[in-house]
Order: C-alpha cells, then structure tokens, then sequence
C-alpha cells in the first residue's frame, strides 16, 4: 500500500499550485541562456520586461510577428497598449491559468477543472533599481489563499548585482513544468520559496547567485542557496547548485546538489539533463535519494513545441525504490497573451509496476 501510495501522490503533486508564470529554457535554442534577458526576475519566470513582451510576439508566437516593414504596433504591451505610454516606468501583468486534471490510478480516479493562478504583478525599474511585487490567489487543499507570494527590491550593475525580499531562489534548471522531480522536491514550488538576500555576480560567460534567508512557510527554517552558470557557447550551459535547508518542525536537516547541462542543437531543439543528490540527516528510512531528469523540446512548427522528459525520483535509502516518470507535453503559443499548454504523465513504481496515468491541460492568460 505505502508504494502504491507513492505513485499516487505522484501524479496527485499535479494538483498543487504552479509557482508564478515561468521562464521556459527551451528557448535557448534561441541563443538566450539568460532569464534577464526578456524577466525582471534574475531567477527567471513571473513578468515579461517590455522587451520580453516584444519578442514574445515576434520571434515565438505562432501568429504575432508583424507583416512587412511597418510599425510593428502594440498588442503584445498590457492591455493590449490601450493604456498607451501612461504607465511606463511601470510594467503590469495580469495572468489567469484555468485547468483540466485527469487521473487514473490503481483504485483511484480523479477529474477536476480548477484555477490554478490569477495573479496581478507589477514592476518598477529606474536605472539600476528594480521593485517587484505580486498578489494572486493559491489554492491549497480545501482552502484558498489571497496573498502576495513574490515581492522584492533589487540593484544591478554591469557585474553586481543584490535583492532582497521574498521569491523562489535559484536552483538548478527552472522548467516550466512545476511538477518536475528536479524541481518539486526542493520544497520550494508551491510558492513557499524564502524570505532572503541574494547576492550575484555576472559576466560575458558566468552568472554566480547565492541567496542567505529563511524558508516562507510556517516552519521559517534557516535555508541558504547557491548557482553557478558557464555559458560554454551561446547554446550550450552548464550548471552547478546546491541548497541547505536546517531542520524544523515539518523535517529534518537536508538539502540538495546538483548538475545540469543544456544543449541547443539547432533553432529548432533543445536537450536539458540534470541530476540531483539528495540528503538528510540520520532518519530510519536512509541519509540520500537521487533526482535524474532529462527535457528535450523540438519546434515543430512556429510556435508548436513538442517535448518528451524521462524522470527518475529514488527513495530515501532504497537507490532501486522510487517512481519513474515519462511526459510528452504539446506547448502551442499562438499570441503574445495566451498559450495552451498539454501534458501527459505516466508515473511508474519500480517495485511493484503500479502505475498512473495523467492529463494535466492548461490556459494561460495574459494581459
């Protein structure tokens, strides 16, 4: 029963919350191998910079690149650019991600339609400085919570750069995909993250960022991180992180160190693996677990993203226990403010083959 539980908790973790609109690291294939690139966010993910919004538009999106020479108008700007140039320095985002849940699993089923983000966020840079702040619903269980779940105060210069405030620290590769092994058993992705000071340094070819704070939940634990970026060629990174995080009433002392490397092949493909050691201190059920996770999106057409992941996740002090998991996810971007996003998860036991089937389909609005 405990195994078979497993598998179901598995696909159940579907349920949980997204983090904030996401960065999306297939997107190297298009040379950027920096979420600051089109993010107000060093981490990635949350809302686009006007730049980001434009090249939404025209170089991603099925539909949305201008015709001919002329100007390239305003549809991809909040509002749609009603608002014309009243807001700026100020960027605004608004997004609502309706869902559709599917599971079928030994002796359990489960269909839900759920809401599972509305978010306002807004940004404010001058120079150097950058204020970000969120508000959005979370449902969680039977409740739901109206909060703001990311705000912070950040400084960059040319190579330095600090913030300080609540967010997801960084770790890792940010899949779009919340429900990664790699990324749900940080225990940061149901917008728990931390309450910290971050602290980067940045040049042509390496990004360092290491976050000092305490765990947002209700356990406030001491919880400390640390990334290093090379970018090998301008599709090619490796990464190195890890993460700390010291015992509290919801768990004992562990964290987390990992690899990753992302290779774009061509436009068109983009292969991203990772693999993460796990630990904690002494427990009946073992020391160290091991997380290996491997992405690859092809386009296939503009705009339509077809991408297969195996993933591993292994038990705490059993190496041959655990689940494994295989997706195929279809992204379809036809505009700047609306995506479908569908994902299809066969989670597997490898000690008794139970097994369960997924289908998570998703909406995303943006304004």
């Amino acid at each position: 029963m405990r195994r078979a539980a497993a598998v179901v908790l598995a696909a159940l973790s579907l349920l949980a919350p997204a983090g904030r609109a996401v960065a999306e690291p297939i997107f190297l294939s298009r040379q950027y191998v920096r979420c600051t690139g089109c993010h107000y966010s060093p981490t990635g993910g949350g809302l686009l910079t006007p730049y980001g919004r434009s090249l939404s538009r025209e170089e991603l999106s099925t539909f949305g690149k201008s015709r001919g020479s002329g100007p390239s108008g305003r549809e991809h700007e909040f509002l749609f650019g009603a608002l014309g140039d009243a807001l700026r320095p100020v960027s605004v985002g608004a997004e609502l991600w309706p869902a559709h849940l599917d599971v079928d699993a030994a002796g359990f089923n489960s269909t839900r339609n759920f809401l599972m983000n509305a978010d306002v966020t807004l940004a404010f840079r001058h120079e150097s400085w950058t204020a970000y702040g969120e508000l959005g619903r979370q449902p969680r269980g039977g409740d739901t919570r109206i909060a703001s779940f990311e705000h912070w105060l950040g400084y960059q210069t040319r190579h330095l750069g600090a913030r300080a405030g609540r967010f997801l620290p960084a770790y890792g590769v940010r899949l779009a995909d919340h429900t990664s092994f790699t990324r749900a058993t940080l225990g940061l992705d149901t917008n728990d993250q931390v309450y910290a000071l971050e602290l980067s340094y940045t040049d042509d070819r390496h990004l360092l960022q290491v976050s000092v704070g305490e765990h947002a939940d209700g356990d406030r634990a001491f919880t400390t991180t640390g990334r290093w970026q090379f970018d090998l060629t301008p599709r090619t990174v490796l990464v190195a992180s890890g993460l700390f995080r010291d015992a509290s009433s919801l768990g004992p002392r562990g964290g987390s160190a990992g690899l990753a490397i992302g290779i774009a092949p061509s436009a068109r493909l983009t292969i991203w693996a990772q693999g993460d050691a796990r630990f904690r201190s002494a427990t009946t059920s073992g020391k160290r677990a091991y997380t290996l996770l491997s992405d690859a999106a092809f386009e296939v057409y503009r705009g339509v993203w077809l991408k297969l992941s195996p993933q591993l996740l292994t038990e705490f002090g059993d190496a041959s226990a655990g689940v494994v998991r295989f997706v195929v996810g279809l992204n379809l971007l036809p505009r700047t403010h609306w995506n479908v996003v569908l994902n299809w998860y066969h989670d597997r036991d490898r000690k008794t083959d139970g097994s369960a089937r997924t289908l998570l389909a998703q909406l995303h609005l943006y304004l």
